[in-house]
């Protein structure tokens, strides 16, 4: 294991469960899982928290659970996700116009291209949660997806905005404090979830990823290695469990059991024949379930959360004939029987479940391939991307401030070293005295030879007459 990586937290703070994974990258850049934990979730409903208390006990027994996994560890700081009917988000444009042009762009310009997005006019109630570059404009050069090192005056981008209601994010940054944490960042849970479940080639081929929670299915849809499109459908597996429990009149924790284990989400392939025996109410007679009847029930939700996908794909243009690598299913939703085959149906496109194991190293449990983990596991992943970002910074940070010392010092040892170019320098204020000086006394000497001269010619001349 990589000792100088850091211990990154994820915190999925969902409708029906909270987990808690802690994990570090190993030399082969895989996640070891140092500590996981989870428990059951009580105070929040559509992926807000409605009561901050009961949140608070079951993030500290989700944290409870984690350290019991792993009594070495020490949890501060969190990267939490964060979902909710209450998530919108939007696209914008900005612009910069540089003056130094020819210097290169620098990661300073992107962070202050992306601070000014900071300032885009949205409701009063709501709050920026995160802001995503789409692509990048240089001059009259467009779809660039690195501009950093280019030349040019006018620095540009396409952005993704995504906003959240500020009271729902301040219930989430209460519960978290409250249970002895810091948020290191809010992350989308669509996208920590990309991060799980996604490689290089889905970026690149088109993909919907739809994370089917507790509460509500979060839907992201990245094409050309651009995130085109996010949504949050108020709709999940809660919905269809209480659909369950009303059309067949059975408690909430049969009507669960019976999803989990009988649950079919297309009825054509449920027998007909087949049937659930439920236990009577205080000494009422056994009740009979029919498993087709089940199936029907959880087809009419599962297709009307399919048909949100479907009107979304088609509010953004990309129709399924873009999105070569089809739906990737992931959530804890997603594993219900036949779930594949109603997604296909339904949009029309290749569709096939996402598992978080593609990123984890190897000698994890079992439990954490299971698909209700890959938010968690992305918001790890989110993690490592934002601690390899601020360590390439501080190198390129090194690197130029060595550079300008090293150019300084040969810039000195230059003017100190040539012996001819200091003789052609200009001459002290000292020296330009003493020449004067010099000068002064050279012509005063010329001056007394020339009297002396003239008086020996005088006398001469008197002596001559004389005789």
């Amino acid at each position: 294991m990589n000792q100088e990586a850091p211990i990154i937290v994820g915190l999925d703070i969902g409708t029906t469960k909270i987990a808690a994974i802690a994990g570090r990258k190993n030399e082969y850049g895989k996640l070891e899982i140092l500590g996981f934990g989870k428990a059951t979730s009580f105070g929040v409903q559509h992926g807000m928290v409605l009561n901050i208390d009961q949140t608070i006990k079951a993030i500290r027994q989700a944290l409870e659970n984690c350290y019991a996994s792993n009594p070495n560890l020490e949890i501060n700081e969190v990267y939490v996700g964060i979902a909710g009917h209450h998530i919108k988000s939007l696209q914008t444009r900005g612009d910069i116009v540089r003056n130094d042009t020819d210097a290169e762009i620098s990661q300073k310009d992107i962070d202050q291209l992306i601070n000014d997005q900071y300032k885009t006019v949205i409701p009063a109630s709501d709050q920026i949660i995160d802001v995503i570059p789409q692509q990048y404009i240089v001059d009259s050069l467009q779809n660039i997806t690195y501009p950093i090192g280019m030349s040019g005056v006018k620095v540009g981008a396409n952005f993704h905005i995504i906003t959240g209601d500020k009271n729902a994010i301040r219930n989430i940054n209460r519960s978290v404090e409250k249970s002895g944490l810091k948020i290191r960042d809010l992350v989308l849970q669509p996208l920590a979830s990309a991060a799980a479940v996604m490689c290089d080639m889905d970026f690149e081929a088109g993909v919907a990823i739809v994370d089917i929670g507790g509460g509500t299915t979060d839907l992201a849809v990245f094409y050309e290695g651009i995130l085109k499109h996010t949504a949050v459908i108020p709709y999940g597996g809660e919905n269809i469990t209480n659909d369950i429990k009303n059309g067949l009149g059975v408690l909430k924790t049969q009507a669960e059991q019976m999803k989990v284990q009988f649950g079919y989400a297309l009825a054509d392939e449920a027998k007909s024949n087949a049937y659930i025996t439920i236990p009577g109410l205080r000494g009422q007679s056994p009740k009979e379930i029919s498993v087709k009847n089940l199936a029907h029930i959880i087809q009419a939700r599962m297709s009307e959360i399919l048909d949100f996908v479907v009107y979304h794909l088609k509010q953004i243009g990309m129709d399924n004939k873009m999105l070569n690598g089809g739906i990737i299913l992931t959530g804890g939703g997603s594993q219900l029987k036949h779930l594949i085959q109603l997604t296909e149906y339904t949009t029309g496109a290749s569709a096939r479940i996402g598992f978080p194991n593609e990123h984890l190293a190897s000698g994890h449990i079992d439990e954490l391939t299971k698909p209700m983990y890959a938010t968690c596991v992305g918001l790890i992943l989110k993690g490592y991307n934002d601690f390899e970002n601020d360590r390439k910074a501080l190198e390129e940070n090194y690197v130029k401030i060595n550079t300008s010392y090293l150019a300084k010092e040969q810039a000195a040892q230059s003017v100190a070293q040539p012996e001819d170019w200091i003789e052609e320098t200009a001459p002290s204020s000292q020296e330009i005295q003493d020449r004067k000086a010099k000068e002064r006394n050279a012509s005063l000497k010329n001056f007394l030879d020339k009297m002396k001269t003239k008086i020996i010619d005088m006398f001469t001349e008197e002596e001559d007459a004389k005789l």
